[in-house]
């Protein structure tokens, strides 16, 4: 299996953004970690002020969890190496730039977006643009 692409302009131009279903939300505490898990949310990570998560809403409301920045994700669908350059900066900046905040994963093979849900639309657009414009906004 390669280590995947670091090509800027090819990253940006074959991403194929895919908006996931549901929203997702924001939530830390001083949560288990294995209780955590029990949630099935898409991310866990300890930090120092606690246990932060990102799981569905719906899950968070079920649970009794107090939660923010509720989100749509979006998967950049193109297996962005772990050492690419500027893949998310140009991204980021792009969204910044239509007014759409972004908190971004970095997972093994793809990136997710988390935007706000009333600018998931928005969002698209500005992704979509990437591979339609051929350029690297770089």
């Amino acid at each position: 299996m390669s280590g995947g692409e670091t090509k800027l302009e090819a990253l940006l131009t074959s991403m194929e953004p895919v908006l996931q279903d549901g929203v997702y939300v924001f939530h830390s505490s001083d949560m288990a970690f294995e209780d955590a898990a029990r949630l099935d949310p898409v991310l866990i990570f300890r930090e120092a002020e606690g246990t932060a998560l990102i799981l569905r809403r719906e899950t968070a409301e079920r649970a009794g969890l107090g939660f923010t920045y509720p989100a749509r994700m979006i998967t950049l669908n193109v297996h962005s190496s772990l050492e690419a350059v500027g893949f998310l900066a140009a991204i980021t900046r792009a969204l910044a730039a239509a007014g759409v905040s972004v908190n971004p994963v970095s997972a093994h093979f793809h990136d997710h977006l988390f935007v706000p849900e009333d600018k998931a639309d928005t969002a698209m657009r500005v992704l979509e643009g990437f591979a339609r414009s051929n350029s690297s906004l770089a």
